[in-house]
């Protein structure tokens, strides 16, 4: 028996179905934020304490303030009272990591009068306030459906992981407050690898650690770069999650199926 038959029989495939197409699978790889987890309920909320604390910093000191709406500019839409009401998923803040939003900040910081290393210390000082403020009250929410299919995953005896731009230590926190860190075997985060989405490190890494051959893995991701390091790693299938259609028509171009529910998505005992 050779590597590849062992790890087979370890992990028999399970059929994921979605939209009249068939997937053998052995193993799900999921983004966390916008995929898992509410991304404006958590996120949204993240970028305004950064935000703000970094705008108070700066007009105490004298110096020009961050412009308004600039969580607008990372991606976050408001609606006409100025409350958060959507994201694009193509944005900084929907695909970068942390370390891109803390240099587009500090940017902004050295605009207004500060220099760079000043504007970096600021910003690490800021995001660190912002953490602790977001672990105070655990501000995080699953997306609907989402528990039901794990659950179904699980009888399956399909392997789940997570792949994501957040910082690993960070996603495992968040999983911790939805409680449901206990359905993944693996939790990968862009500190992890050299490079993030839309590379494909993060998926090579994760089915190195649950010993699944990539082609026998789909990712199910909420932007087109999941999509995209799903391709460039060979995987079985790229699963585009799109609530309410937010998107539009080509959001998810290298997808194999793009769903607006976990309920579209059948995942069964291999037959």
């Amino acid at each position: 028996m050779n590597s590849n038959d062992w790890v087979n029989s370890r992990f028999p495939s399970a059929r994921l179905a979605v939209q009249g197409k068939k997937f053998d699978v052995q193993a799900i790889l999921f983004d966390k934020d916008g995929t898992l987890l509410d991304f404006i309920h958590t996120w949204g909320t993240w970028g305004e304490l950064l935000l703000a604390r970094f705008s108070s910093e700066l007009k105490r000191r004298g110096m020009k303030e961050l412009p308004s709406r600039l969580l607008n500019e990372w991606g976050i839409g408001y609606d006409e009272d100025g409350e958060i009401a959507g994201y694009d998923r193509n944005s900084p803040l929907s695909m970068g990591t942390v370390d891109d939003l803390l240099t587009l900040l500090a940017l902004e910081g050295y605009k207004s009068g500060l220099s760079w290393a000043e504007a970096r210390v600021l910003a690490a000082e800021c995001r660190q306030e912002a953490d602790e403020a977001l672990e105070r009250s655990r501000t995080a929410r699953l997306l609907p459906d989402v528990l039901p299919f794990l659950e179904q995953c699980k009888l399956a005896g399909i392997r789940l992981g997570i792949v994501t731009s957040d910082e690993t230590e960070s996603a495992e926190k968040h999983l911790g407050w939805l409680g449901i860190r206990s359905f993944f075997s693996v939790c990968i985060g862009a500190d992890r690898v050299s490079r993030g989405k839309p590379f494909p490190d993060m998926v090579e890494l994760a089915c190195r650690r649950i010993d699944v051959e990539m082609s026998r893995t789909a990712v199910i991701g909420d932007t087109n770069g999941d999509m995209l390091m799903a391709r460039s790693a060979g995987t079985a299938a790229a699963i585009g999650l799109d609530p309410g259609h937010a998107a539009g028509k080509g959001g998810f171009p290298e997808a194999d199926a793009v769903v607006a529910s976990y309920r579209e998505l059948d995942v069964r005992k291999g037959e």
